[in-house]
């Protein structure tokens, strides 16, 4: 049985994309990384080091998109925060005050 390997990229997306798989793909990383068992011994020159090298780069990709949406999401909350506070300040309920020299 032949898969195309579009197939298997589009379909590794779509997983990494869901917020409750992305967690099982951080987590599956860094079990490989402190199990024994490894898919390419590391005995072997550059091949052992290869699927390392793309587990660590998946790692690296997954985190730092977790931490972007976290910070998206935070710096979201925080301008809304402030459009609703500039909101109430500029509504109608504002008073105008003159300002007056004082010697």
């Amino acid at each position: 049985m032949k898969v195309p390997l579009q197939s298997v990229y589009n379909w590794y997306r779509g997983l990494i994309r869901n917020p409750k798989y992305r967690w099982w793909v951080i987590l599956g990383t860094l079990l490989y990384f402190v199990s024994p068992i490894d898919i390419v011994p590391d005995i072997l020159p550059i091949v052992g080091q290869i699927d390392d090298v793309f587990l660590l780069t998946l790692l690296m990709t997954e985190v730092s998109g977790l931490v972007i949406e976290g910070f998206k999401a935070r710096r979201g909350v925080e301008a809304q925060a402030a459009n609703t506070a500039e909101d109430s300040t500029s509504s109608s309920d504002t008073i105008d005050v003159d300002a007056v020299s004082v010697k």
